[in-house]
């Protein structure tokens, strides 16, 4: 994989910003509704017990007294939470439970550098609560008395009625539902980006590619809403498409302007990528400039201009490669739209790749380029069959159709090498249902 670009990726990570704040507040929606709702409230009270011998007579014997009794603290904290104390306790106050579960409730820790230990208890009631630990430390106080003879232990503070629950972590829980939710949702787009080899608007797409970008074609939903057909520029003249196809037929008029050209082979890498219906507009935005022009439906395995028109098509391309050139008006279809023939594919033939390499494919063209201003050829797909890398050696000019955040970027070098291999002159990549936002295109041309 190449090398992560920051900037590509936050551009990339825009499109998850709606499901990452939905998600974020499904979480902390969901956190709040488990803590008031279903969480069962906890309340916690502690005590704390004193322990000292009380036979010292010198102060240096306090002080190791004090230091014995210090290092006992670990074994009064497991004395405290032993089933001995435990089980007192639960047969002093009647309780449901056994000295496992309460033992899950009770927690000691020891008051650094002194003698004292604090018993803490939680419980779902906060009365008991401090009941039970006031009596553990009771028990404790007895037990130890008994076991170490020690006569001065004693409750330092007894345990209050706390008045807060003590699991109330709402606050914190939400904060770490929205932060688990963001982030979450940030690596599971940062793994589609790494793995994702689709081909992707930018800037420097051109260098990524290794071929230049001939033109973007924006997409817009709006300018399908009220027609089935796909010749939008027919439809819709100043819409978004439009536009867009018009720029690309005026860069191509530019990139050649001191060569000239006259034929154009439209391919893709891969099916579905939009070749048919960026050939069909652009040839429509040829005929409105005032150009005659010709659209030939070379793809003679799965070409669908004859449908974009509503053509018949029992006669058409491969029909005419098997008859005298001298008879191709007999196959050329007048369409609706000024300036513009279209030659549909005709049947399927068994041997599409032949018809398209014979000689007489190429005497064809040439017959064809001195009757129009413009031939614009809708080859079939370059990966998985030979024809249109056949037919980029018979004309000026080839476009290859990538569809933006589609298009892997492996097929569409493979399509590029083929092509590359035999010479054609690939004059660049036309960008497909290129998002508005990505392309930077903010201008709005109105509807017809």
């Amino acid at each position: 994989m190449e090398e992560i670009d920051i900037k590509d990726f936050l551009t990339y990570l825009k499109k998850y910003i709606l499901p990452m704040f939905l998600l974020a507040l499904l979480a902390v929606g969901g956190s709040i509704f488990y803590n008031l709702r279903i969480k069962k409230p906890l309340y916690k009270t502690s005590t704390t017990v004193v322990l000292a011998q009380s036979n010292s007579t010198t102060s240096q014997a306090t002080l190791n007294d004090i230091n014995i009794n210090q290092k006992l603290v670990a074994t009064y904290s497991e004395i405290v939470k032993s089933k001995r104390v435990l089980e007192q306790t639960i047969n002093n106050l009647s309780l449901d439970t056994t000295a496992d579960a309460l033992s899950k409730h009770v927690s000691v820790t020891d008051i650094e550098d002194t003698e004292i230990l604090k018993i803490s208890v939680e419980d779902e009631n906060r009365e008991l609560a401090a009941i039970i630990a006031n009596n553990i430390a009771e028990v404790f106080t007895a037990e130890i008395k008994n076991i170490y003879q020690l006569e001065n232990v004693s409750t330092l503070d007894l345990a209050q009625t706390p008045e807060k629950q003590s699991n109330n972590t709402t606050i914190r829980d939400a904060a770490i539902a929205a932060f688990v939710a963001v982030f979450g949702v940030i690596a599971i787009a940062f793994i589609v980006y790494y793995f994702d080899d689709s081909v992707k608007y930018s800037e420097d797409l051109e260098k990524k590619i290794n071929l230049p970008i001939s033109g973007k074609i924006i997409k817009s939903d709006i300018d399908r809403k009220s027609t089935d057909s796909e010749l939008l520029v027919n439809c819709y003249p100043k819409s978004i498409i439009s536009e867009s196809i018009k720029a690309l037929r005026t860069n191509l008029q530019f990139s050649s302007v001191d060569d000239g050209f006259k034929t154009i082979l439209v391919t893709s890498a891969n099916p579905g990528e939009g070749k048919s219906f960026i050939s069909s507009n652009l040839a429509v935005s040829f005929a409105q400039a005032g150009k005659k022009t010709l659209l030939v439906d070379c793809d003679l395995r799965k070409g669908r201009l004859h449908r974009l028109f509503n053509l018949p098509n029992l006669n058409g391309f491969s029909n005419l490669l098997t008859d005298d050139i001298a008879n191709y008006k007999k196959y050329v279809k007048k369409t609706d739209i000024k300036n513009l023939d279209v030659i549909p594919r005709g049947v399927y033939p068994p041997n599409p790749s032949e018809l398209l390499a014979s000689k007489k494919n190429k005497e064809l063209i040439k017959a064809l380029r001195n009757k129009y201003d413009i031939i614009i050829f809708d080859g079939a797909p370059c990966n998985g069959v030979t024809d249109s890398v056949i037919m980029s050696t018979n004309v000026d000019e080839t476009l290859i159709v990538a569809s933006d955040n589609s298009t892997p970027k492996a097929t569409l070098d493979a399509a590029r090498e083929s092509l590359q291999k035999v010479n054609a002159h690939i004059t660049g990549v036309v960008m497909n249902n290129v998002n508005r936002k990505s392309a930077r295109y903010y201008g709005y041309y109105g509807e017809k």
